[in-house]
């Protein structure tokens, strides 16, 4: 471990080993920007001072060697849940209340109950476990850095099988971000089924239908 950054990647974990917390679990979450497909949230405790050489924020990894840390922590993990939040639930709830909602139902999945729990940037007040909420987490604690890999891979996976099933939005490579030509399909072909639909500019798209829907109404009924 001569690499500083990775000694400051378990520092968080250090210090609550050190406090007499050994189950830690970090909680992360992937796909609160992208304007199609669910959010991922992962929890996961990995055993007590297990050194994972590569881990980092997932978002600072290539696909390979996310796809190669994924297989390690799912291997080594003494707990972690995976938790899909629909786009219907999205729109529903709003994705602060989505992710939040999330959180919560991977921690109280877990087999294990953690002695403390490490959360990328989002306050938890319903936890009795003890919990710390870090910014940045992903790319400041292994724990949570672990989860957000099991998130963000899991998602890509999901993403990619939603390409086949609608293959006019690029969501292979986009995985539902809003790129310019995520954006001119859309614009083409209107929204698909997994596209959240309160966010803008799908949101536009249903504002301009419903508009267009009023207007013929009105005209039918002259």
């Amino acid at each position: 471990m001569n690499d500083q950054k990775k000694v400051n990647l378990y520092q968080f974990e250090e210090e609550l080993y050190d406090a007499g917390y050994p189950l830690i679990c970090g909680v992360d979450e992937a796909g609160r920007g992208p304007l199609a497909g669910p959010l991922v949230v992962a929890a996961c405790i990995l055993p007590p001072f297990l050194r994972i050489d590569g881990i980092n924020d997932s978002k600072k990894l290539t696909a390979k060697k996310r796809e190669e840390l994924y297989k390690i922590i799912i291997k080594n993990a003494l707990a972690y849940e995976i938790v899909f939040i629909k786009v219907d639930e999205i729109d529903r709830l709003n994705i602060y209340q989505a992710t939040k909602k999330g959180m919560l139902e991977a921690i109280a999945r877990l087999k294990t109950v953690p002695d403390h729990i490490l959360i990328d940037a989002m306050p938890l007040e319903e936890l009795t476990i003890p919990h710390t909420s870090i910014i940045h987490g992903d790319a400041r604690c292994a724990s949570v850095a672990a989860a957000s890999i099991l998130a963000k891979v899991s998602r890509d996976h999901y993403m990619e099988k939603m390409d086949i099933k609608y293959p006019n939005y690029g969501f292979k490579k986009n995985k539902g971000y809003g790129t310019k030509l995520h954006l001119q399909a859309l614009k083409q072909y209107g929204p698909c089924k997994i596209h959240r639909k309160t966010f803008a500019p799908v949101s536009k798209y249903y504002s301009r239908q419903l508009s267009f829907d009023l207007e013929e109404k009105e005209h039918q009924g002259q």
